[in-house]
């Protein structure tokens, strides 16, 4: 299975109780409104399905979920720090006006001292934290998108002010 097939919705923090149940860390928003029976678990590089036996949200980025045949804290435990998986067709669609950080992807970084960064090549999700990569001076560097570090976004010209905390480039240019 190609994880291009698949999105991630978050990472298996660790078992809660010795029924096999876990707490999950959920970086997908409106994952409670997608309808789904199961999961693929990304294990040793492949996707292996499980069916879900319920999935209750905690808060914004919290769930326990259960699984059917995990049900002990032993097989829960083989599932810790593993990334969970929807197949795209149950992305939901979004709106054009929706605008995400993943959208800034091929927009000009442009520093509030140091001038134009370059494109952004891509923007990778971590959990807790989305992180822009441009050449710059033929290095990559990469560069946390936050509200701290945004300063402002224009979509018609496709450019993205950032002010990078000080000393970030030196640690990637020396």
């Amino acid at each position: 299975m190609l994880t291009d097939d698949y999105f991630r919705i978050g990472t298996i923090l660790k078992p809660k109780g010795l029924k096999g149940e876990l707490h999950i860390y959920v970086d997908f928003e409106g994952l409670e409104a997608v309808k789904f029976s199961t999961i693929f678990i990304e294990i040793t590089g492949k996707l292996v399905p499980y069916f879900v036996s319920s999935i209750k949200y905690l808060q914004k980025n919290a769930a326990y979920l259960i699984l059917e045949d995990v049900d002990t804290i032993e097989k829960a435990s083989l599932l810790v720090k593993k990334h969970i998986y929807l197949p795209n067709k149950l992305k939901p669609k979004r709106k054009k006006q929706e605008f995400t950080l993943f959208d800034l992807e091929g927009f000009t970084a442009v520093d509030v001292n140091e001038g134009v960064l370059g494109i952004i090549t891509a923007v990778h999700e971590y959990p807790r934290q989305i992180i822009a990569a441009v050449n710059f001076r033929n290095k990559e560097i990469l560069f946390p998108l936050n509200e701290e570090i945004i300063k402002g976004i224009d979509v018609v010209k496709e450019i993205v002010t950032v002010d990078l905390p000080e000393g970030l480039l030196d640690v990637y240019l020396d």
